[in-house]
Formats: structure tokens, sequence, C-alpha cells
């Protein structure tokens, strides 16, 4: 079913993504003591609006993927525009001009492998506060890049052209996380967004990254995002996970307590009573019904 965009500015796209929800303003979106799981963010901007509405729109609950529905093309104007938009906003997607949206289209675009995986992964992370100087970030792209390939930090050095210590070096001083985390965290979210394909499986996506199997790599990213593999049956994109790892990073001092700050203002707490994810319902502001994923109480 396709759901006219009218005069609409926000609308908000949850698990378990069958229908699409009208906002009256990003805030609306829900916020939780974890990182809100696999919900979108449409934005559907009148050209005059792209600056005071990017505001709002960058206020988003982190993990919160941006798709930006552009005006029709005699309205654009310049490429300007557009490179502004990705400046401020760092968008999933941007979608042409449409009168109507396909939450299967949508779907089809959240669960997409990004094309240059360690430039919008590393772009992602330099938009939420992780501020490093040049050499250090170009480190953490090529560890990314080099995350498809490689299993060992030995490994990563010697692609590097550095001994172990001295990359250590560079990321502690930094006040990121070790070079190990980067790399295998890498690997994880490879895995992570390939499981939101219906046609994956979680012991071939396992093999395919080095791990002898699905057992093992569903233990790597649960130690490393807090996350099972199912939860990516659910909830797609990769933002969030970017998030829930990041989260991890902070709860176990594996960043910086600067970075940390920067991150998340409210210091991260995990929940004391174990928890499991599953697809939920909340209620906005205007009391309007909001599927997302969310943690309840594990009863088994």
């Amino acid at each position: 079913m396709r759901y006219p965009i009218g005069g609409h500015r926000y609308m908000g796209f949850f698990p378990p993504y069958q229908k699409v929800e009208v906002l009256d303003h990003p805030y609306q979106i829900p916020k939780g003591p974890l990182p809100t799981r696999g919900s979108v963010l449409l934005w559907n901007p009148r050209p005059d609006e792209i600056g005071p509405g990017s505001r709002a729109v960058r206020a988003r609950p982190p993990g919160v993927a941006l798709f930006i529905i552009l005006p029709p093309a005699s309205e654009l104007g310049t490429n300007e525009i557009l490179l502004q938009l990705m400046a401020r906003c760092r968008p999933h997607s941007i979608l042409p001009h449409m009168d109507e949206v396909d939450p299967e289209e949508l779907v089809s675009i959240l669960r997409r492998f990004p094309a240059q995986f360690p430039v919008e992964v590393a772009e992602y992370l330099a938009w939420r506060g992780i501020e490093v100087d040049l050499d250090t970030r170009r480190l953490l792209r090529k560890t990314l890049e080099l995350s498809g390939e490689l299993r060992t930090v030995s490994g990563l050095a010697r692609s590097l052209y550095m001994s172990r210590r001295a990359l250590g070096r560079r990321f502690m001083t930094r006040g990121l996380p070790v070079p190990s985390h980067w790399l295998h965290f890498g690997r994880i979210l490879r895995g992570a967004i390939r499981l939101q394909n219906p046609d994956s499986n979680l012991f071939s996506v396992g093999c395919e990254l080095g791990y002898p199997d699905g057992f093992s790599f569903s233990n790597q990213m649960k130690r490393l995002t807090g996350l099972r593999p199912s939860i990516m049956r659910e909830c797609f994109g990769w933002e969030w996970i970017v998030e829930s790892w990041l989260f991890q990073e902070a709860e176990s001092g594996s960043l910086s307590p600067f970075m940390t700050k920067a991150l998340f203002p409210t210091p991260p707490r995990q929940p004391e009573t174990p928890t499991v994810a599953v697809a939920g319902s909340t209620t906005g502001p205007d009391s309007s019904l909001m599927r997302v994923a969310e943690d309840l109480p594990d009863r088994r």
C-alpha cells in the first residue's frame, strides 16, 4: 500500500515497517535509554525550509536513518543545496521528488549495503562527534575498509605500515577504542547488514567473515554491540548498529570521558533487568501510536 505524502514535512517509518507515520516534528521519534533501533525519519522539505528545517532534523535521536525527499527539480535550484543537506544532516539516502511512498521500497533502501562502506560509516562517525585529526581519520577509514578481509590486528598494522604498538597508541591518545575493536566491529557491521537480506543465513554470513560458525559470529556481535543477529530480521539500517557499538564502548570505558560526553550527554546506562529486543509500540506526544523496536524484560 502506497502512502500519499501531501503537504506533510516529517514522517516516521518504524519496525515492523508496515506503514508510514505522520509526525509534527522529529522530536516525536521515541527516545529511550538505549539507541533507537531501526527507525527512519522521512523529511519532505520545501526549498525555503531547508535551512530552518535542517536544525530540527539534525536533532533527531542518534541512530535514526534520515531519508530526504527532494522538492521538484524546478524548485530545487543549484546542487549547492544538496551539498548543504549532506554536510548538515548526514542523510542515509536522498530520494527524488515523489507524491507517494511505498513501505516495501523504503525497506529495500534501508537494507542496502553501503556502496562506499568505509566512507559512509566514517562520515557518520564524524557527524556524530568522533572528531579526530586527518591522519587518524584516514586510519579509521582504512581499518573499516580492511575489515572485510583481515582478521588480526597484526595484519591490520602491517597493511597500515605501522607497528601494533604505534597503531594502538595512535588510537588511545585520541580517546578511541583500541584498533582490535574497530577491526572486529567493521566485520560485525558488515555481517549485520547482510543478515537483513531475507535470503541470508547466520552460518553462511559468519563463515564469509572468517568465523568458524554462526554461533561464534553471534557471540562476537553480542559482545561488541549488545545485539543478537535475530534483531536484524526485525530492524533494518546500519546507523543504529553503529550507535549500539558506541554505546557499549562508552559503557565499558573504552571511549575517553571527553568523547563519551560528546557522544552521550546523558551518561549511557544499561537496564538493570535482562532484556530482549522486540518490535513494540509507543505513544507520541500527540497520542499517536508509533511502532518502534524497544527492550522488554526477558521472561525466558
